[in-house]
């Protein structure tokens, strides 16, 4: 793991998003996977800002998203196929039919876990990015997830719901599902960035770096990936010294 440390969540949205640049320029055609929450919503202005001032271009870019709730329509305001139209491709010019997020039609379950893994191994990723959660998740594989898993369908944790549950208006419309890349997909990608902020992440940041590796705290595994970059700000940081 590389660890970089910047001052706040502007400095690490900058530097992520550099760190990105850089590599869409060494590969235009690179295929990345995407995070949705609060914690990449910084990146993704930052790389906006960097395509309007004609600094790299995402045309020829793929993009597979991490996951997405089940239980909602892809027109719901807080589905993620919403969340990345509003705060990334509605402003830029990557082409659509480069865009992959998991579907998450509920009479089809089957066929779109199928589906998206299929896609996964037809393109390999070349570049992820990431949170996690304050269980220590990583896309939506919970605590307890194998760590040899791939794409499936899963419960979340009612801490994963509590804490998503600000972006709905109560507890009860968090979606109680999911469809999520596995661990086993995350790790195959070539490189991942890793971002962290806010003092209520720093034990979380801790136990990934730190901490044992095990399937329950599915974060630790990223400890074995021979290219990881982890930027923090001070508060997330605060408890690796």
């Amino acid at each position: 793991m590389k660890i970089i440390i910047c001052k706040d969540y502007d400095e690490v949205s900058k530097r992520a998003a550099s760190l990105v640049i850089e590599n869409i320029q060494n590969s235009p055609k690179l295929n990345i996977g995407l995070a949705t929450g609060s914690s990449p919503i910084g990146l993704y202005n930052n790389l906006i800002k960097a395509y309007q001032n004609k600094e790299v271009s995402f045309r020829e870019i793929s993009s597979y998203n991490l996951d997405e709730y089940i239980g909602i329509e892809r027109s719901h305001p807080q589905s993620y196929y919403n969340f990345m139209f509003e705060n990334l491709f509605r402003h830029i010019d990557i082409d659509q039919k480069n865009i992959h997020i998991p579907n998450n039609d509920l009479s089809k379950i089957d066929d779109i876990v199928n589906d998206y893994n299929q896609i996964l191994h037809e393109n390999p990723l070349d570049l992820q990015i990431l949170g996690i959660g304050s269980n220590g998740h990583i896309g939506f594989n919970e605590p307890g997830t194998p760590l040899d898993s791939e794409t499936f369908i899963v419960t979340l944790d009612e801490q994963t719901r509590k804490d998503n549950s600000r972006f709905f208006k109560n507890l009860d419309e968090v979606p109680k599902f999911a469809i999520t890349m596995g661990i086993k997909n995350i790790m195959y990608s070539n490189k991942i960035i890793l971002i962290a902020s806010g003092k209520e992440k720093a034990h979380v940041v801790k136990q990934m770096i730190k901490g044992k590796i095990t399937n329950h705290f599915p974060a630790s595994i990223l400890q074995l990936h021979p290219d990881c970059t982890i930027i923090l700000d001070e508060d997330a940081a605060a408890q690796l010294s």
